[in-house]
């Protein structure tokens, strides 16, 4: 609607009559004034929302997504908010939040008469109160100590996880480790493993939206490293980027649609260069920022870090390399030789899919121990217990085993529906069956890539556990639900593997331009997938020892 001023009536608000004098040429005189009216809309009534037990207050506008406002808190949406799985499960103690059909059919009727609630199918309409778990979960750094060609100048390295975000910022003239920032991938909220974010990413929107999300918190946290550290901006010359191979895709704006169909291919794997003005960070434009390249297939260059930092790639005795997490990625040999296939072990040793699974945060049972034919279990936090985290889930079946509580068919012994470990925390059949998925899918990767090889298990000098879980697991579990099957003193703890390869890659003067073309070279990618064999040798590890 147009409002006509009569002669001789200026309106206050003339910037539309003055914008059409300069776009016409033509002087407006007071008859021919018009003015859109600005329409005041009202504004959006605020709510307030207390979470417990940490009794954080926040206040949103009435509308705001949950899934929005709580995952800044630590909590986390599995399925990537499509109320699939009940990963985002809270309990409303006060207030009225809507129950739609997804929580009809994922949540009982007496849980729904509770106040449970799949946030992520839920928006803000009330003042609330919401009790859900106290997400102080502890990401894996890195201090190892390493080798070095002293440089000018600073540099960063970022592990860049699909959980978990590390970056530290480094004085490349001593190797000296000057401030560490840490997060949660902020993608998480679109799904917990790399499959649920291809399919995000997917249709170009989404794509852009997890790059640009990426991008914006990695240059967030080069910001507070560069606060923390005291440092001026221009002083970091290089900054060194690993991830998987969906991470690489999403942050460099490459089109992940190959990853989301088999042969789960991409052409584009390798080292991609950018200065960091371009990723609109708050560096000199001559900062060069690299991440570095991928192996093949799922095989990121977190593994080509990890390479790296085990020197796996100089050894003259056969070595292995396995980084357990959402999507295992493995790597068998020597320097001659590579092998590397990454296999789908599914989100189990996570906490993930499990019924109440969990981070490695305060109120998960970590550890599982059997003492006087009874189990003991160890909580984060010294708290009462609230969840199953990876390492607590491999330590309960091992300890099932031991008690008989657990068939080797991953059967319950006595038809029993859910064993209690510590009240409220159970396991159900379910949880075991995805955790025989996860460890055969690995187990069968380890064993075909050193048949492949023309190896056996005792042919191998040491196998090397990558990342946060391979670090905090127990290995006498692992070995006893089968998922390495190799003498404990063979077995090694590597840490991130991932940073420390990041580190390195900021000092390798004869790898300016990043490609490591020799070391991929002598890497060759092995699609398990298209391996007839695969199927059978994963059904056979599958089942417990």
């Amino acid at each position: 609607m147009r409002l006509r001023y009569g002669a001789g009536v200026r309106p206050d608000a003339i910037g539309v009559n003055e914008k059409a004098e300069r776009a016409t040429g033509r002087s407006l005189t007071p008859d021919t004034w018009h003015l859109t009216p600005k329409i005041s809309m009202p504004e959006k009534p605020t709510h307030r929302v207390i979470l417990r037990p940490v009794q954080t207050e926040l206040t949103a506008p009435a509308g705001t997504a949950l899934r929005d406002l709580l995952f800044a808190q630590g909590v986390e949406f599995p399925c990537g908010g499509h109320g699939r799985c009940r990963g985002c499960r809270v309990h409303v103690l006060e207030g009225h939040v809507p129950i739609n059909d997804a929580q009809r059919e994922r949540l009982s009727a007496e849980e729904l008469a509770e106040g449970w609630r799949l946030a992520c199918q839920c928006t803000l309409e009330d003042d609330l109160v919401i009790e859900l778990r106290q997400w102080d979960a502890a990401i894996l750094v890195d201090d190892t100590p390493f080798v070095f060609q002293p440089r000018a100048g600073l540099g960063v390295a970022v592990d860049l996880g699909t959980t978990t975000l590390v970056t530290q910022l480094l004085d490349l003239t001593t190797g000296r480790v000057l401030a560490v920032r840490t997060a949660l991938n902020s993608q998480a909220r679109f799904g917990a493993d790399v499959m649920s974010r291809v399919q995000f990413g997917v249709p170009k929107d989404g794509e852009k939206q997890l790059r640009d999300l990426i991008r914006q918190q990695i240059g967030s946290l080069i910001e507070q490293l560069i606060f923390a550290a005291q440092i001026p901006e221009g002083k970091i010359t290089d900054v060194v980027v690993v991830g998987n191979t969906v991470m690489h895709h999403l942050f460099c704006g490459l089109d992940v649609e190959p990853l989301s169909r088999y042969p789960f291919e991409s052409e584009n794997l390798g080292l991609q260069s950018f200065r960091g003005q371009d990723l609109g960070w708050k560096l000199t434009r001559d900062a060069h920022v690299r991440f570095l390249p991928c192996l093949g297939g799922f095989v990121g260059s977190d593994i080509l870090a990890g390479i790296l930092a085990t020197n796996l790639g100089e050894r003259n005795d056969l070595n292995g390399l396995v980084d357990l997490g959402t999507n295992g990625e493995i790597v068998i040999g020597n320097r001659q030789r590579l092998l590397c296939a990454s296999t789908a072990a599914g989100p189990a040793f996570e906490g993930a899919r499990i019924s109440m699974g969990m981070r490695a945060a305060t109120g998960a049972i970590s550890e599982v121990i059997v003492e006087d034919h009874t189990v003991n279990c160890r909580v984060l936090g010294n708290v009462p217990p609230q969840g199953l985290c990876g390492s607590g889930l491999v330590d309960a079946v091992a300890a099932g085993l031991e008690l008989g509580t657990i068939q080797s068919s991953g059967r319950f012994a006595d038809s029993i529906g859910a064993w209690t470990l510590a009240a409220p925390v159970v396991l159900t059949q379910s949880d075991i069956r995805e955790l025989q998925l996860a460890k055969g899918a690995i187990a069968a990767g380890i064993r075909m890539l050193l048949d492949r090889f023309g190896a056996s298990a005792g042919d191998l000098k040491k196998l090397y556990l990558a990342g946060a879980f391979g670090n905090y697991i127990n290995r006498a579990s692992a070995q006893r639900i089968g998922l390495i099957s190799f003498p404990l003193e063979k077995v090694e703890a590597a840490g991130n593997t991932a940073l420390l390869g990041a580190k390195l890659a900021l000092f390798r003067p004869d790898e300016e331009d990043g490609s490591y073309a020799s070391l991929r070279q002598r890497t060759e990618h092995v699609a398990l997938n298209a391996d007839q064999s695969f199927q059978e040798t994963f059904v056979e590890e599958m089942v417990f020892p």
